[in-house]
């Protein structure tokens, strides 16, 4: 996984249909039975607040996550199904929601600067 300056991961379009890991297709959302998290407790990944005893939740939380084989799945699924809650491939609401908004700026960008460039004045 690619990670940009401000320490958030960049985004990479998957396949809804299959997923790669450590040399393995994973068919659809089966991803989910090699995720290091199916047996920890989901009060960890689901705090109740953002602050107080919950950042130790959350903390341990990205802890499972970090040596997590199917982490890269696990956020691009909480991307694409617009998870709100709790903390999927290693980032909390609160990242997703940073990482999702400067993706969603950067196609605005390259949207700005293709109809830039298709309505640009002739420079003859």
């Amino acid at each position: 996984m690619m990670w940009t300056a401000s320490g958030l991961p960049t985004l990479r379009v998957m396949s809804r249909t299959s997923h790669r890991v450590i040399g393995l297709l994973v068919p659809g959302e089966r991803w989910r039975s090699l995720a290091a998290c199916q047996f920890a407790d989901p009060d960890l990944f689901f705090p109740i607040s953002s602050s107080g005893p919950s950042g130790s939740q959350v903390a341990q939380a990205k802890a499972i996550c970090a040596g997590c084989p199917v982490r890269h799945e696990c956020l691009t699924f909480a991307l694409r199904t617009h998870q709100v809650h709790g903390v999927w491939g290693g980032l909390s609401e609160e990242e997703r929601y940073r990482l999702r908004s400067a993706a969603l700026a950067g196609v605005e960008r390259g949207q700005a600067a293709e109809i830039d460039a298709v309505h640009a004045p002739d420079a003859r």
